[in-house]
């Protein structure tokens, strides 16, 4: 096998784990756009122009209530807005100039990130090359869930209860691998700690924005602790 092929294989076997949550996830999203009576090749081209999960689940709900134009910007920002602490973290590890940085900018998405924090290259490969090929498999698997949604709820009747546990698993599964390529305890506890304290104490509404910003606060200053030491 060519070091080339064997490039492409190993970054389409890392996303496999995230190629199980997202084509189910898509396909409950295509589901519910179609209900709405669009055409269903729309859930696909969505997928491919949006790529936001989330921000196209929360899509659904605005459109289905007729929100304008200054309510979508607003929602989709706030709900987003947690992607600009993950992009500057890997400003330096994208190439430098040239079509793959704003496309591996726009595919960031939380499952792409851990992927791209959490794995390694095979050994003497490009590893910008295996990044970006990461980024566009997810997204393959995203818009090949969205599009099938899409047909199957212009089609049939489809019961998406339930198929919301996907994400929470997923989740999980992704943390594992941050904890094998990372084995520090206590980020996980200081995680744990700051999410749980954010949703009981703080605000159900905004937890993850919060959580984020705590998160960030607490690793400048372990940061700046260490540079006092």
């Amino acid at each position: 096998m060519s070091a080339s092929s064997n490039l492409y294989t190993a970054a389409f076997r890392t996303t496999i784990p995230v190629m199980l949550g997202y084509v189910p996830l898509g396909i409950a999203f295509g589901v519910l756009f179609a209900e709405l009576g669009f055409h269903w090749l729309y859930a696909g081209l969505m997928g491919v122009i949006v790529f936001a999960g989330t921000a196209q689940f929360l899509a659904v709900g605005l459109l289905a209530n007729q929100a304008g134009l200054v309510e979508v910007f607003a929602a989709t920002l706030l709900l987003n807005i947690r992607h600009m602490f993950y992009g500057l973290s890997l400003l330096n590890r994208f190439p430098k100039t040239g079509l793959r940085r704003w496309y591996m900018i726009f595919g960031l998405t939380d499952e792409t990130y851990s992927l791209l924090t959490s794995t390694r290259p095979p050994a003497g490969a490009d590893a910008v090359q295996f990044k970006f090929l990461i980024t566009l498999y997810n997204q393959c698997s995203w818009v090949l869930g969205c599009t099938i949604g899409g047909w199957l709820g212009s089609q049939i009747e489809y019961s998406t209860a339930g198929i919301e546990f996907v994400l929470p698993a997923l989740f999980m599964v992704l943390i594992i691998e941050q904890y094998r390529q990372v084995p520090k305890p206590s980020l996980f506890v200081a995680a744990l700690v700051v999410g749980m304290g954010t949703l009981l104490f703080i605000s159900r509404d905004q937890m993850l924005l919060i959580s984020c910003a705590l998160a960030v606060a607490l690793l400048l200053l372990a940061k700046r602790a260490d540079v006092w030491k």
